[in-house]
């Protein structure tokens, strides 16, 4: 069963599947935003939410993701459902934290899709950058953008920068963010700024990417 929700852009220039985090689904303000703010820059939005979110919407009760596997298959199979569904347009996948991390375990595999922006990777959990998650990051051939908070817990910027990485990742840090970007407000920065400077950053990514 597939529990999605299409942001149209005027003239879209390409399609962004954006896959949610571990806690909230793309009910989540911060999904929201981020949807509106990519249509405006002409990037057709569509999220969804995993089969364990689902599960916790219905009930009410919580519970944790999914295994690893079956979020992968999901995710496959709401590509391969956009795609039959709506109109052909270039093809990106992404997600916040969790979402993220399984965009860039599924992005070589999918041949339709063309790469991956992620918004807050989860490099390690938090307190405990000994665990990363990071070694098929080090091998992923496709252009993946990742978006992340200076300060992000799960992987700071002096953290993620001494990581070695693939050629084909590129990392954008913006000032002050936490895990969901937010800045705090001594930085002169805004949440809605850092959105927006996110959304311009993936927009130029895909153009970059199609172009190519």
């Amino acid at each position: 069963m597939f529990d999605v929700e299409v942001h149209n852009a005027t003239n879209p220039v390409a399609r962004l599947i954006l896959a949610h985090g571990a806690g909230a689904g793309k009910e989540h303000e911060f999904m929201q935003t981020v949807a509106q703010a990519l249509n405006a820059h002409s990037i057709e939005v569509v999220l969804f939410n995993f089969p364990y979110m689902q599960v916790i919407n219905e009930t009410g009760k919580r519970r944790p993701p999914d295994k690893v596997e079956k979020l992968l298959a999901h995710f496959s199979d709401v590509v391969a459902h956009v795609s039959q569904t709506c109109e052909s347009l270039p093809t990106f996948i992404g997600g916040k934290s969790m979402g993220g991390r399984m965009a860039t375990m599924l992005v070589d595999d999918v041949e339709s899709v063309k790469g991956a922006a992620v918004l807050g990777y989860p490099f390690h959990p938090p307190g405990k950058p000994e665990k990363t998650r990071t070694d098929h990051l080090e091998a992923i051939a496709k252009p993946v953008l990742i978006v992340q908070g200076e300060r992000d817990t799960f992987g700071t910027r002096r953290e993620v920068e001494a990581y070695a990485l693939s050629s084909s990742i590129r990392c954008e840090f913006l000032v002050d963010g936490d895990h969901s970007l937010k800045p705090r407000k001594a930085s002169g920065k805004t949440h809605q700024e850092h959105i927006e400077h996110a959304s311009t950053l993936i927009e130029a990514f895909i153009k970059n990417t199609i172009q190519r």
